[in-house]
């Protein structure tokens, strides 16, 4: 699964690494985003790809306010073709998050050890992610509220220790295809989502501090004292 993640580039980087035309994120890092924060997502608008932000945690566009559960943060790769709540999204309503990093926890003898996950070459990748767009009822005339949540697939090697699922981390060359409007087969769709190649990623044991979700400072990324590294 996938439940705090970093972003810790400037809005240009990504801009420039994900070729947005249109930005609206707040620049400046992030160490510890949390459910319900507004994360940066890339999105295939007029044709052009866009920066942006949307809530994290999904609301249907069917909900009666925003209270109403569930509000999935995770979607599983295996089920979106057939869940009622992502199927009607899978078609057309697909973005890409965007992170440099994600946060998974192992047992270790005083209590959850936070590690940090980030490819070896330290670069930004994306997430495979479902977007909708909410509307309160008692508000006609407000803009939408946009919404996701993010794609899980089967660990791999170098997570499997941890947790038997991670966020489906998007080849580079996949990103395309998957923000594509004209590729709406579920099949076709599928072959993009796969566990990323191990070798190309590494992990380290983070500071504690990352537990708390209200600490968000860059101590957040620190090695923790004793990991190689510290």
């Amino acid at each position: 699964m996938c439940g705090r993640f970093t972003q810790t580039l400037d809005a240009a980087t990504l801009a420039a690494r994900f070729r947005a035309v249109t930005v609206r994120v707040a620049s400046g890092p992030r160490y510890n985003i949390a459910p319900t924060e507004f994360i940066p997502v890339v999105v295939l608008q007029a044709g052009a790809l866009a920066l942006q932000e949307f809530r994290w945690g999904l609301v249907p566009a069917w909900a009666k306010d925003l209270r109403a559960r569930p509000q999935p943060i995770n979607a599983k790769s295996e089920t979106l073709a057939t869940s009622a709540m992502f199927r009607r999204l899978l078609p057309s309503r697909r973005c890409l998050v965007v992170a440099d990093s994600f946060y998974e926890w192992k047992q270790g003898p005083a209590g959850k050890v936070p590690l940090r996950i980030l490819l070896r070459s330290r670069a930004p990748f994306a997430f495979a992610g479902l977007y909708d767009l909410w509307r309160d009822p008692a508000k006609a005339d407000a803009p939408p509220l946009p919404t996701c949540t993010i794609v899980t697939v089967p660990a791999n090697a170098l997570i499997q220790p941890f947790h038997d699922r991670m966020p489906a981390i998007l080849r580079p060359d996949f990103e395309q295809a998957w923000l594509d409007p004209e590729r709406r087969d579920a099949k076709a769709l599928a072959e993009l989502l796969l566990p990323f190649a191990p070798e190309q990623m590494e992990l380290y044991e983070a500071s504690p501090t990352v537990n708390n979700a209200r600490n968000k400072g860059p101590e957040c990324i620190e090695p923790a004292a004793g990991a190689p590294g510290a």
